[in-house]
């Protein structure tokens, strides 16, 4: 069986799948147009991000068994059309869920005792305790929006503090003892924290909206690891400038490409773009929550394993 990677991945992933019997053949630098010219003689596909999965790209891909997607994110395949053609879907959300978690911690406990700020006053030459008093995680309420692997990941790491963890998902009975989960609007009474841990669907595009913000009962400090997609940026900061939301840790952003790997792709910056990266209580990453060196790995050897027992 021959599988077609789009993107380039971990060596072990590939070196995985060739112990496995498999010829591999990379299309890092193909086209769409190149690729939808010769989908047609593989029984794999590995993707993360590049190009949409779509009926027309699916409808020339006769031979296709399987799609194998290096990380968590579907929303760039149409699951109707694959499963429609009886083609297996694997992803690996257990590849980087801890690698999410930590990071998430780490955006929390940074914005929180004003790190990334206190660090940049420095090097300018300031010398400013009393504007750089943080606060404690002890003893606040935390909400986890989407209670899958990584926000399962999340919770069991905050639960070394002593804070209150609660959780909302759209499944129901997902909470454990990291996390009780309740409904949204409880989880908008009692958090002081929000973090977001969902999907990109219909549902969630421009979750965190004025609506939302107004919604929340405590000012709080908002996490986005999950899509950029959930969050209106106008809207974040308009809430971050009446300090309704006390800061922001975002490591991904509405204005990303579909690749992930830019979001410097027009020559004037939005203006709430511009105003995040000049924001001292904003705290940005470039979508590498989940990229970590081990998660790299992991992702990888996850594919790989999903893909022998699909087959073996």
């Amino acid at each position: 069986m021959k599988i077609l990677h789009l993107e380039e991945n971990h060596p072990t992933l590939i070196e995985g799948l060739q112990a496995l019997g498999f010829q591999n053949d990379a299309a890092y630098k193909d086209s769409l147009k190149e690729i939808r010219a010769k989908i047609d003689q593989y029984e794999g596909l590995i993707i993360r991000s590049k190009y949409p999965i779509d009926e027309d790209l699916l409808a020339r891909a006769r031979k296709l068994k399987f799609i194998g997607r290096v990380g968590a994110g579907l929303e760039n395949i149409d699951v109707n059309a694959v499963e429609s053609r009886n083609i297996h879907l694997l992803n690996a959300p257990e590849g980087n869920r801890n690698a999410v978690g930590e990071h998430a911690l780490g955006m929390l406990l940074s914005l929180m005792n004003r790190l990334n700020s206190g660090d940049a006053a420095i090097r300018s030459g300031r010398w400013d305790r009393e504007g750089h008093r943080g606060w404690e995680l002890s003893g606040r309420t935390v909400g986890i929006i989407g209670y899958g692997n990584t926000g399962k990941s999340f919770a069991q790491k905050l639960s070394g503090f002593t804070v209150k963890t609660l959780c909302y998902d759209i499944l129901d009975n997902v909470g454990d003892k990291f996390a009780r989960q309740v409904s949204l609007e409880k989880l908008q009474s009692q958090c002081e924290v929000i973090s977001l841990h969902i999907p990109q669907t219909p549902q969630t595009l421009g979750m965190i909206n004025n609506k939302f913000i107004a919604n929340m009962t405590h000012p709080f400090w908002l996490l986005n690891t999950a899509r950029g997609s959930a969050v209106v940026t106008v809207d974040l900061v308009e809430g971050l400038k009446s300090k309704k939301v006390l800061g922001a840790g975002l490591d991904v952003l509405e204005y990303e490409t579909r690749s992930f790997m830019t979001t410097f792709n027009e020559e004037e910056l939005p203006p709430a773009l511009k105003y995040l990266m000049d924001a001292d209580h904003v705290l940005l990453s470039p979508h590498v929550a989940g990229w970590t060196q081990e998660s790299h790995v992991k992702l990888a050897t996850t594919i790989v394993e999903k893909v022998k027992k699909l087959f073996f």
